[in-house]
């Protein structure tokens, strides 16, 4: 939160703080699952308070914070908690809660143990080398007592973890009331009628509503509207505020829940009057790092707006839409990521999220009950350490990764493959008449890429035990995937099977996943691409959701062209309808009032949505053409696909800077400040510039060193 932090530095300069120096810390994952609660808990439906449909966990009320330093001279700590306390040097316990401590000279171990309950328990550490920060330790559960003989107990398995912590580096930035930053901001037109005004924001927004010189007696009605129609329906609106004013001298005043809306219709009723509506519109101040612009102007507004459909639904955490649910999906968190990365490459608010979405143990059913999005949790760790390198946090959560395997492997039928249980929800993708029944191919999918995930973080962690095992489990599904539902003379996977019978059914899902996760050989995907992914009578997909991975399947064959044509038609269509962010759906033959119903709902659709941004994604990976293929881009490729363009330049965010690419018909320019690279570029004539190795399919590569700019001339195929 880049303006917030600013003011925190500043605030901690004035005390004689250091802000990189120090920092809040809690126990890793507590502070994010208490976050998520206070946020997924502020939804509303017409007034009425609207919770999650699953388990909620908690932070743990009692944690124990320590680290041992070697002081060349004494220090002077500062001590600041959010909950009740006591300090322990060397294992002694300090009188009373002490806010400062002296530290002598020589080695010496720092324990402080917190309790809270209302919310997480936090340490805040100050001294000239003392200071709070990841490299502490802690643990919910110390396993310590004494016997009677004054013995201490064993404390050998208690299990520590380094603290958590995100950006509250001054003692006065108290994690517990952290909110994210507003502005203000003012309706572009007011139209006046009979006991209500409507006020239109000109665009998709996100904020509190602001009456100014509320005064009076009587009853105000305010109806959110992402579009008008649902604003002037006062009986179908989703979000509204009721507020009764009771003889008011004149004030202002602001709403308590951020809502979302373009439109807001304020009915007044009795003698109450207010001068009039503006808004303060919330956000998560986080840059854009990534960037991408071409001669299409098309494409170039697609991607605008793509941006700030990903920013509104980028709040605390990435949540799926900001008028409806306002909570945080597995799936949509899982394509959220993947834009971030081509964006704003904002990990805090990945790790933020995943934490969140797992929760504690013991598991009791999937995530957000849905059994996809656990598989979703599992890939999302896969791409995080392909993207950042960071092998702490793998480190952190393998445990919460094995229980969460575990029982999805507890939950296999007698043919080691996973169907529908009781408490479990097969979602997959809104279709209609969408089967759900018997062993689904994609269900099985995902669990063969989950494996590999687990074998990946086992040998990470070097539990050589259980790398064997995953890999081994991983390669008997992938099998088993191929072996029950590939379809000869379909040329296809099944969609599903019933009672060991292959159903006739073929649907997109698992057979455009399996193209971009290369489970296909070559001559399997070239008649997937012809059977499924460019054949009219296998269903359509109508949501941006899977979209999403159907136009990255074929973006991965190549398809780069047709890709365009397609975004230009289905993100354009709904520009075409005055969208000013992307939807949760998009039909494009539906007409009118038709596009914002869903869920039974006049107006039950979201007009933004987050899995509505995925041409981000697709630009960054796909036509800029950046993809890591080491951990954190040590090494990566640059495969440029203009598909129709004259030109494009962009800039593709790394752990340790920006690509930067400028592509024509004739010519590349790239800079790179990290890693390997290979440029791939498939040219008529031998480009000029570099040094440049001959490939089939008249390919050549380009070996990119970091910091050292390249010119490249070349004749586009």
């Amino acid at each position: 939160m880049k303006k917030k932090g600013s003011l925190l530095v500043v605030l901690a300069f004035l005390l004689g703080y250091t802000a990189s120096a120090q920092t809040w810390i809690w126990y890793p994952g507590d502070y994010e699952i208490w976050l998520s609660n206070q946020m997924q808990n502020r939804r509303t439906d017409r007034g009425v308070f609207f919770p999650v449909f699953w388990k909620v966990d908690s932070h743990y009320n009692l944690m124990d914070f320590h680290k041992v330093y070697t002081l060349s001279a004494p220090e002077t700590i500062h001590i600041y908690v959010e909950g009740q306390y006591n300090v322990k040097l060397d294992g002694k316990p300090i009188d009373g809660t002490p806010k400062t401590l002296l530290v002598p000279a020589g080695k010496h171990k720092i324990n402080i143990k917190v309790f809270n309950q209302a919310s997480v328990p936090t340490v805040f550490v100050k001294g000239k080398t003392i200071v709070s920060d990841a490299s502490w330790l802690t643990t919910f559960e110390d396993k310590e007592w004494i016997d009677e003989t004054g013995k201490t107990s064993d404390v050998s398995a208690t299990k520590w973890l380094s603290a958590g912590s995100w950006n509250f580096n001054s003692p006065t930035a108290l994690p517990s009331a952290f909110k994210l930053p507003t502005k203000p901001l003012e309706a572009t037109q007011v139209t006046t009628n009979s006991g209500s005004r409507l006020y239109d924001f000109g665009k998709e927004t996100f904020g509190f509503i602001k009456l100014h010189g509320l005064q009076g007696k009587g009853r105000v009605t305010i109806y959110y509207g992402e579009s008008k129609e649902e604003a002037l329906d006062k009986n179908e609106a989703v979000t509204i505020d009721v507020l009764d004013i009771s003889n008011t001298t004149k004030k202002d005043s602001t709403m308590v829940l951020s809502k979302a809306f373009r439109y807001v219709q304020i009915v007044t009723e009795g003698n109450v009057s207010y001068s009039k509506a503006s808004a303060l519109y919330e956000y998560a101040d986080i840059e854009d790092k990534g960037s991408f612009t071409c001669n299409d102007a098309a494409i170039n507004k697609i991607y605008d707006v793509a941006k700030y459909t990903l920013h509104l639904s980028t709040r605390e955490f990435f949540i799926d839409g900001i008028k409806r649910d306002r909570w945080v999906w597995s799936g949509d968190a899982y394509q959220s990521y993947l834009m971030n990365y081509y964006l704003m490459n904002d990990n805090a608010t990945v790790t933020r999220t995943m934490y969140a979405l797992r929760g504690k143990d013991p598991v009791t059913g999937h995530i957000n009950t849905i059994m996809d999005y656990t598989f979703y949790w599992f890939l999302s760790i896969y791409d995080y350490y392909l993207f950042t390198g960071d092998k702490k946090f793998i480190e952190q959560n393998y445990d919460k990764m094995k229980s969460l395997m575990d029982y999805v492997m507890a939950r296999r039928n007698k043919n080691g493959l996973l169907e529908w249980m009781p408490g479990d929800w097969i979602f997959i993708d809104w279709a209609a008449g969408l089967s759900k029944k018997g062993e689904v191919s994609f269900e099985q999918l995902l669990f063969a890429r989950s494996l590999e995930t687990m074998a990946l973080c086992a040998d990470i962690v070097k539990d050589e035990t259980h790398v064997g095992s995953y890999k081994k489990l991983a390669v008997e599904m992938r099998t088993k995937l191929f072996e029950l539902y590939w379809n000869k003379d379909k040329q296809a996977l099944v969609h599903s099977r019933i009672d060991g019978v292959q159903t006739q059914n073929v649907t997109r899902y698992a057979n455009m996943f399996s193209i971009f996760f290369n489970y296909f050989s070559e001559a399997q995907k070239q008649a997937v691409k012809k059977s499924v992914l460019l054949n009219d009578s296998i269903q359509k997909i109508t949501t941006p959701y899977m979209r999403f991975y159907e136009l990255e399947s074929l973006c991965a064959m190549g398809e780069q062209n047709y890709v365009l044509d397609q975004m230009k038609a289905y993100w354009g269509g709904m520009l075409d309808l005055g969208a000013t962010s992307f939807w949760e759906e998009y039909n494009p033959e539906k007409k009118g009032e038709e596009h914002y119903s869903m869920y039974g709902r006049k107006f039950g659709k979201s007009l933004c949505h987050a899995w509505g941004a995925s041409p981000i994604y697709l630009l960054g990976k796909y036509y800029l053409g950046v993809q890591p293929t080491a951990p954190g881009f040590a090494k990566y490729t640059v495969t440029p696909a203009l598909g129709g363009l004259q030109w494009m330049e962009g800039k593709v965010p790394t752990p340790n800077g920006v690509i930067a690419l400028k592509v024509s018909t004739t010519s590349i320019q790239i800079q790179s400040p990290t890693g390997e690279g290979v440029l791939r570029i498939r040219s008529k004539t031998v480009p000029t510039g570099a040094l440049a190795t001959p490939k089939e399919n008249n390919y050549y590569e380009i070996v990119i060193e970091k910091n050292k700019s390249y010119s490249i001339g070349y004749a586009a195929l």
